[in-house]
């Protein structure tokens, strides 16, 4: 069973956090897991709250913290093929700015980033230290930020890739599934790109715990659930939870939904780097997905 927080024995946790974006799907079970610890003080700044391109209003937010994590970002995906700039100054330039603000005090840093900084051409799982080369404008803007952090944090900068998220809050493909069986009778869902479905609950605990691991190597790290799917199986397995019938959903392939940003074929990372950082790995999809609940018969509305 996937679990939804980490603690790692024998390590004494941070007592400052601060968390940008927390209103945000990961952003929001992040907070709720650091304020379970009643040992730990938490800052949850929202993106109306802190605009993290404003370099002066970073600095005063970082200041007084042990840990940084970010999860403020760009995501509209297909927007940012007309608006790269600011997705870029978003995904990259601010990240750069938190960077820069943890640099001056001294606080560990951490931000998420995405399996589209490949091309989604390969055949078996990137690991963290395969070469990039994104295929879209949202790829390239989370790229421009991963390097930043390498430049200005080589030893306390932290860079987790995650994918496919879902999660209890916010718009995701698991409860977007679960509503349009309301709606229709049959739905067809694309067969052709293999990811990690990842629950967000299980990302936030490994990022604790990644800020704990006082040990953990700087740099890159792969925050996915393990094995891989199709968006179609997902869409089953989901249907599935949530006691509906899955042979409802059809398979169908990408060229049948053409949206502006093109997506990779192929986005299943390797895990290898937890080992160094003392942690495991998070664990199967499936069994991420029964456990986290979002797919709970009572969600099929």
């Amino acid at each position: 069973m996937s679990r939804p927080v980490v603690i790692v024995p024998g390590r004494q946790a941070p007592r400052r956090w601060l968390v940008t974006g927390a209103a945000g799907m990961l952003g929001a079970d992040l907070v709720a897991l650091l304020r379970a610890d009643p040992a730990a003080t938490v800052t949850a700044l929202t993106r109306a709250e802190l605009d993290v391109t404003d370099a002066a209003a970073v600095a005063a937010a970082v200041d007084g913290h042990d840990v940084v994590v970010n999860t403020a970002a760009w995501t509209d995906v297909d927007g940012a093929e007309t608006h790269e700039a600011e997705a870029t100054a978003v995904n990259g330039g601010a990240v750069s700015t938190l960077a820069t603000a943890c640099a001056a005090t001294g606080a560990r840093f951490l931000t998420v980033s995405t399996d589209y900084v490949f091309d989604g051409k390969g055949e078996e799982p990137y690991d963290e230290y395969a070469a990039t080369d994104p295929i879209n404008a949202y790829g390239r803007s989370k790229l421009v930020g991963e390097q930043a952090v390498l430049a200005v944090l080589p030893e306390t900068g932290y860079i987790v890739r995650t994918a496919w998220l879902y999660g209890a809050h916010g718009a995701n493909f698991v409860r977007t599934m679960l509503r349009l069986a309301g709606e229709r009778e049959t739905l067809d869902v694309v067969d052709d790109q293999v990811g990690q479905p990842t629950w967000t609950g299980a990302l936030a605990g490994q990022l604790i715990a990644l800020g704990q691991a006082d040990r953990a190597p700087a740099g890159i790290y792969h925050g996915t659930a393990s094995g891989q799917t199709s968006w179609f199986s997902l869409a089953r397995a989901a249907f599935e939870e949530a006691g509906l019938d899955p042979e409802r959903v059809r398979p169908t392939t990408s060229d049948k939904f053409v949206r502006p940003a093109e997506r990779p074929k192929y986005s299943v990372l390797g895990h290898d780097r937890w080992a160094e950082a003392g942690l495991p790995p998070l664990g199967d999809w499936r069994e991420m997905l029964a456990s986290s609940g979002v797919a709970a018969p009572s969600r099929a509305v």
